[in-house]
């Protein structure tokens, strides 16, 4: 796809201005309650919307289609990030007022990371096209794992980014404010913040897994692929906390999920028979793929807030201190 250099300038200046302004918004450090959380959802969902209005201008329906497709793809895959967040900051003991510094950090390092998955997958797919075919089983082997309740447990203590940091410096076992590092008994120690911060990276990665692959069946192409990723991912700040205290509620959203990763993995297999065994065999188009993947979700939805689990006594999963 051809893609215009000033719109690639034009993306850039969006992601600088929107992380600019959202750090300035929240350089005083507190507890962003619901209706915050709500303003800023809308906000980020109304920029990816006018965003991919710009796409479909520019560069066509099929575009468009491709892009408002893989942003609705990995945003709710995103879901389950924000069950990870829950289980982090509760793990750490991570006050309110400090959740937000730690996803804004969070949500540069993925944007960074993804930028690099995702060039590598364009590359690859475009070279080697049989690819596809392990990257779809890669989402069934996925969509298996949650369907069957055989999901791998995220442990933050002992992910390999927490690890990492703590044989590079000490940790130490008490927050200091919004500090990362600080300095104590003439040396650099690092404060649970930014342990934290290494923990939602580690997640991210492991996600990075089922995600990248998910988009590449949207499109092949680089433009498309990140720019919907990116607007994704920087409204997964504002959703995780307007939706921190309801995550539970949304019991069938996991199975629909699952759902949504094995018909990409079908999506990925028809398109890699069509290009290497026979152009006879037929692909799934974009519109089809955003039809289907609305339906899921709306289905999924639907069916959490008509059967709510049964209450539990104990701390929210969504509250910092519970475990």
């Amino acid at each position: 796809m051809d893609v215009p250099v000033w719109l690639w300038i034009v993306f850039a200046v969006t992601v600088v201005a929107s992380l600019t302004v959202d750090l300035l918004a929240h350089r005083n450090a507190h507890v962003i309650g619901f209706k915050e959380a709500g303003l800023w959802s809308a906000l980020w969902v109304g920029l990816a919307l006018i965003f991919g209005g710009v796409v479909f201008l520019t560069l066509g329906t099929t575009a468009g289609t491709e892009y408002t497709t893989a942003w609705l793809l990995e945003k709710s895959l995103s879901v389950d990030n924000l069950f990870v967040f829950a289980l982090i900051f509760a793990y750490f003991k991570v006050p309110r007022e400090y959740q937000h510094r730690v996803l804004f950090f969070g949500v540069i390092g993925a944007l960074v990371f993804r930028a690099v998955f995702l060039t590598l997958g364009v590359a690859v797919v475009n070279r080697f096209t049989f690819v596809l075919f392990l990257f779809a089983a890669v989402l069934f082997y996925s969509s298996y794992k949650i369907l069957s309740g055989q999901e791998e447990n995220f442990d933050p203590g002992k992910s390999f980014a927490v690890r990492l940091l703590r044989k590079v410096m000490p940790v130490q076992d008490h927050y200091s404010g919004t500090h990362f590092v600080v300095h104590e008994e003439g040396r650099r120690v690092a404060t649970p913040l930014l342990a934290v911060v290494a923990a939602i990276e580690a997640a991210d990665l492991i996600f990075a897994v089922d995600s990248v692959p998910a988009v590449l069946a949207v499109s092949d192409d680089l433009f498309i692929v990140y720019t919907s990723n990116a607007f994704a991912i920087l409204g997964l700040r504002a959703l995780y906390f307007l939706l921190a205290g309801l995550l539970d509620r949304f019991r069938y959203l996991s199975h629909g999920l699952a759902v949504i990763l094995a018909f990409i993995a079908v999506k990925l297999i028809l398109q890699a028979a069509h290009k290497m065994i026979s152009t006879s065999i037929p692909e799934i188009p974009s519109p089809v793929s955003l039809a289907v993947i609305v339906v899921i979700l709306a289905v999924s939805v639907t069916l959490s807030l008509r059967h709510p689990p049964e209450s539990k006594d104990g701390a929210d999963a969504g509250s910092p201190g519970g475990k």
